[in-house]
C-alpha cells in the first residue's frame, strides 16, 4: 500500500528535523548543465546566466559533479579533492558559486559516490587501489563482488568501475568528511546523490546528517513496469519501490520522481487517462508523497545526446504546464530553457511565475478533474486551474481568468 495524505502533513519533517526546506516545499530546481558540457568552458558560461537563473525563480542549480574525473562528464570520480575539471578550473568553480551565493541560488553538488576509479593494480590485478592521492584507501574500500576485498555491495553494482563499500567504516568517516568540506570549504549547498541504488540509503541518511546539507535529492531509478513496449497503468510497485529508499534515508532526502516522468511521456502521446490513478490521485510518486517528490521530463541521462529515455519533444511544454504547476518539487532542464528558443525559455518562466504568485507548492492540494484520451485537467491549491492535450476544455465560473497558454496548454487562475 502507498503512502496517504496523512502520511504528508508535515510532522515527519518536524520530528527528524529535515529543515524549513523541505517542510515549505517551494523548491523548484534547474538541471543546469548537460552531457555535452563539459566541453564548452561550463563554469565560467554558467556564471553568465546566474542572473537569469535567479530572476526566472530557480531555488538550486544542479551542478555537474565537480571534482577530478577519469571521463570528462565527471561520473567516473578519481581523486575526489581536486577541483580542478574539464568544467573548468577551482578558481573558476569558486567564482561560479560566489555569484550564485550573491543571487540567492543555491549551489547543488552532484555526488557520485557509487564507484570511484583507482589509480593502482591491486587484488587481482584490477585497478581497486587510490594510492597517492587524498582518500588514498586500499581494496578494503572496494566490494568483492567488484573485485575488491570489501563486503558484498549493499545495492546494485554499476558495471565496469570499483564500487564503493559504504558499509566499511573508514570509508564511511571520509565520504563525510568530503562531504563537509564540500558544504563548507567549497560553498554547495544542497546535494544530489547519483546512481543511488547501487548502495544502502541508511548510508545516505548518515551522509546527510554528517553534513548538513540544506536539501539532497537522490536518484532512484530503476525501470517502471511494462507489458511487452507498453507502459503498464498501474506503477505502484515502482513508486513504492522510490519511497522505500525515501524511506531508508530516514526521510531525510527527497527523490527523482521516474515513476511520473514516465508516465507523463506516454500520457502527452493521447493517454492521458493514465494520469490519474484507481484512488483518483496524480499516479506517481508526487500522488503519494509530494514533500518527497522531484519531478522533471528530462535530464543528462534520460535526454540530451544520451537519449536513454526521451521525452517526446513537441510535447514539452505540456510536460512543464503540467509538473510546474503541480505538487511535488519540479525541475528544469538546462536545454530546453536556454537551448531551445527565447519562446520556450519565457514560456517556462511565465509558468514559474504563476507557482509562485499562486503559492503553489510541495503538498498543495489537487482536484483532478478531467483524464481522458485527449485532455488532462485539474485544480491545484483552489487557487490555479490547468489543463493539457488538444481537447477543448476551461473551467467553469468566473471566477477564473486565464494566466497563460501555449501549444495544447492552458493556465487559469483565480481573480
Amino acid at each position: 500500500m502507498g503512502y496517504l495524505n496523512s502520511q504528508d502533513s508535515g510532522q515527519t519533517d518536524q520530528q527528524n528535523n529535515a529543515g524549513s526546506v523541505l517542510r515549505e516545499g517551494k523548491e523548484i530546481l534547474i538541471q543546469a548543465f548537460n552531457w555535452e558540457s563539459h566541453k564548452h568552458d561550463w563554469w565560467r558560461h554558467l556564471e553568465g546566466k546566474v542572473s537569469d537563473i535567479a530572476k526566472s525563480g530557480f531555488t538550486s542549480a544542479w551542478l555537474p559533479p565537480p571534482t577530478h574525473s577519469f571521463a570528462p562528464q565527471g561520473y567516473t570520480p578519481q581523486n575526489l579533492y581536486s577541483l580542478n575539471s574539464s568544467y573548468g578550473s577551482e578558481y573558476q568553480l569558486k567564482a561560479l558559486l560566489q555569484k550564485m551565493k550573491q543571487y540567492k541560488v543555491r549551489a547543488m553538488a552532484d555526488i557520485v559516490i557509487n564507484h570511484r576509479v583507482g589509480t593502482t593494480q591491486g587484488h587481482g590485478g584490477m585497478y581497486n587501489r587510490f594510492d597517492g592521492i587524498p582518500l588514498s584507501w586500499d581494496e578494503r574500500a572496494v566490494t568483492s563482488c567488484t573485485g575488491g576485498r570489501g563486503n558484498r555491495s549493499t545495492g546494485d553494482n554499476f558495471p565496469g568501475f570499483p564500487n564503493i563499500d559504504h558499509s566499511q567504516d573508514f570509508v564511511r568517516k571520509d565520504l563525510i568528511g568530503w562531504l563537509r568540506w564540500l558544504r563548507t570549504n567549497v560553498g554547495f549547498q544542497d546535494f544530489r546523490f547519483d546512481f543511488a541504488k547501487g548502495f544502502s540509503p541508511k548510508y545516505v541518511k548518515e551522509y546527510i546528517e554528517g553534513a548538513k546539507p540544506v536539501f539532497s535529492v537522490g536518484e532512484y531509478w530503476d525501470s517502471c513496469n511494462y507489458h511487452g513496449s507498453n507502459l503498464d497503468y498501474n506503477q505502484d510497485s515502482h513508486r513504492q519501490r522510490i519511497i522505500n529508499w525515501i524511506d531508508g534515508t530516514g526521510q531525510l532526502s527527497t527523490a527523482f520522481d521516474f515513476t511520473t516522468k514516465g508516465i507523463l511521456q506516454e500520457a502527452v502521446k493521447g493517454d492521458f487517462w493514465q494520469l490519474r490513478d484507481p484512488q483518483g490521485k496524480p499516479p506517481g510518486v508526487m500522488g503519494w508523497w509530494p514533500s518527497r517528490s522531484v519531478t522533471f521530463l528530462e535530464n543528462h541521462d534520460t535526454g540530451s545526446t544520451q537519449a536513454h529515455w526521451p521525452f517526446p519533444s513537441n510535447h514539452v511544454m505540456e510536460g512543464y504546464a503540467y509538473i510546474l504547476t503541480h505538487p511535488g518539487m519540479p525541475t528544469v532542464f538546462y536545454d530546453h530553457l536556454y537551448d531551445w528558443g527565447n519562446s520556450i525559455h519565457d514560456q517556462i518562466v511565465k509558468l514559474i511565475d504563476i507557482r509562485k504568485h499562486r503559492g503553489i507548492h510541495s503538498r498543495s492540494s489537487i482536484r483532478i478533474l478531467e483524464a481522458r484520451q485527449n485532455l488532462y485537467s485539474a485544480i491545484i491549491g483552489e487557487k490555479v486551474c490547468m489543463k493539457i492535450g488538444d481537447g477543448s476544455w476551461c473551467p467553469s465560473g468566473r471566477e477564473w481568468s486565464l494566466a497563460t497558454c501555449g501549444h495544447r496548454y492552458a493556465v487559469w487562475h483565480k481573480q
